[in-house]
């Protein structure tokens, strides 16, 4: 691939130096992309500044036009930028055009809200007193992303955004800013306007966090990615008291009851586990099954797991691609090796695949006690931890024994079971008999660790907007 540019004010520019992006299925060079510093990184707010007034202005319907076209020109293009992608990421090639085309879903949602962007009346305290609420963009949007899902996390971020009358600059993962170039490329393509989205890559974000907070005109930060770089946001936001949303970590716990449907479980588990070669904030962490079930339920998870097709994710049959890279590597060995040392078995996989690249294979590991460091720390790949409670056993504290707080996920036949669980777990999301997780209209978004704020549905797109209060006196 040739060297990529920034996207600022409608232009590909370039700043003279370049970062290279490798393929993990290789861990070869790949393609070198325009290593933006403070100077493009200040264009570009200054371009998205410049463009504010006119797209905060623009008409509901106009803006929604333009981001129904945007997401035509994703669709269009999925399968050349799912091809980037797989290089870049690694993933399969049908998970990454399917993610191209789910990215264009939360775009089109998102387009629709324009039009719901609804002010309030509200009764006043006499017959002169009129009170209204007026919704208006809180201003210029910096947008982080991560590297895991590299399209679907840009239009779910500037989806609402745009929908608001937001401008935005974003910085894509320095791991993937190939599918983000090629993304800003079907955004221009389909008539956005100069200066209302912009792209910076670099491989240096302590820079380009520097400079956003700096700027006044930034009214909001969005950022996924570990909690750690979340934390330090934060603090950096505090001097101007900027409005951040923050989508952080995550250690799902899974919930099997005795009563629950143990196939479906055991294939639901393995989709969530295994998918993006469990790179995921949303993937099962910690998998708590019934002890009358657990043999069941393990036998049937380690079947689906034997059953995935490791490889690079261009080749054909292949249903799960390497890791990121080498330090990802490292971590689900350490887990793992922990985890056998203290006494859990690997009922399949458990040790890296030979050869070069990032490739670890799907692993189910049983006996796994929560004093492990599997059970402590987020994974961040393809391996499930199962472990077992009984009918005198809190599992719900056991679940809700981690800092994080983004979903969980509960298997059950029994409606009362799944109303007091539901309630009783302490995360933003709980998905019941495998319901869907982020769909364009839910709020997706945790709790405690795991950051504040939502993305998608109407909840996401008021995470952009101010609610001016306006309070009139009539003439008497």
């Amino acid at each position: 691939m040739q060297a990529r540019k920034a996207l600022i004010g409608g232009e590909w520019v370039t700043s003279g130096e370049t970062f290279t992006v490798t393929d993990p299925a290789t861990l070869e060079p790949l393609a070198e992309v325009t290593d933006c510093g403070r100077d493009l990184v200040a264009r570009a707010l200054d371009a998205a500044a410049e463009a504010l007034p006119r797209w905060r202005d623009t008409p509901a319907a106009e803006r929604a036009d333009l981001m129904r076209a945007a997401a035509g020109a994703l669709r269009d293009r999925a399968e050349a930028i799912g091809a980037i992608m797989t290089a870049e990421q690694g993933k399969p090639l049908a998970e990454a055009v399917g993610e191209v085309r789910s990215g264009a879903d939360h775009l089109l949602w998102a387009a629709e809200e324009t039009r719901r962007l609804y002010g309030e009346t509200v009764p006043g305290l006499t017959e002169g007193h009129r009170i209204w609420l007026l919704p208006e963009p809180v201003g210029v949007v910096a947008g982080i992303t991560p590297w895991n899902f590299p399209v679907s996390m840009i239009t779910r971020k500037l989806g609402p955004a745009l929908a608001a009358g937001c401008t935005v600059v974003l910085k894509p993962a320095e791991p993937t800013p190939l599918s983000a170039v090629a993304t800003a490329e079907a955004f221009t393509a389909a008539g956005l306007p100069p200066g209302v989205f912009n792209l910076v890559p670099t491989s240096r974000p302590a820079e380009f966090a520097a400079e956003v907070m700096a700027d006044p005109r930034v009214g909001k930060i969005s950022f996924t990615g570990s909690t750690a770089v979340g934390r330090n946001l934060i603090r950096q936001s505090a001097d101007d008291v900027k409005r951040l949303s923050l989508e952080l970590g995550g250690h799902a716990p899974v919930l099997v009851y005795p009563d629950a449907d143990v196939p479906a479980a055991a294939a639901a588990v393995a989709r969530g586990k295994f998918l993006n070669a469990g790179q995921a904030c949303t993937s099962p962490n910690r998998i708590f099954v019934h002890r009358d079930v657990v043999d069941e339920f393990t036998a049937a998870l380690a079947g689906h797991a034997e059953a995935i097709t490791v490889g690079a994710g261009a080749e054909p049959g292949v249903t799960m691609g390497p890791l990121i890279g080498d330090a990802a590597l490292a971590k689900v060995e350490r887990h793992v090796e922990d985890a056998l040392a203290r006494g859990a078995k690997a009922v399949t996989g458990g040790r890296r695949l030979p050869g070069r690249g990032a490739f670890y294979p799907p692993t189910v590991l049983s006996g796994v006690t929560g004093d492990m460091l599997i059970c402590r720390e987020e994974t961040f790949g393809p391996v499930a931890p199962v472990l077992t409670f009984g009918d005198g056993d809190d599992v719900v504290a056991r679940a809700n024994d981690t800092p994080y707080g983004l979903v969980a996920y509960l298997w059950t036949g029994g409606l009362n079971r799944a109303l007091r669980v539901t309630e009783a777990l302490r995360f933003g999301m709980v998905t019941v008999n495998g319901g869907p997780v982020a769909p364009p209209q839910g709020p997706f978004g945790g709790v405690k660790n795991s950051g504040y704020g939502r993305e998608g549905g109407h909840h996401g797109v008021a995470d952009y907007l101010e609610y001016k209060y306006v309070s009139v006196g009539l003439d008497q």
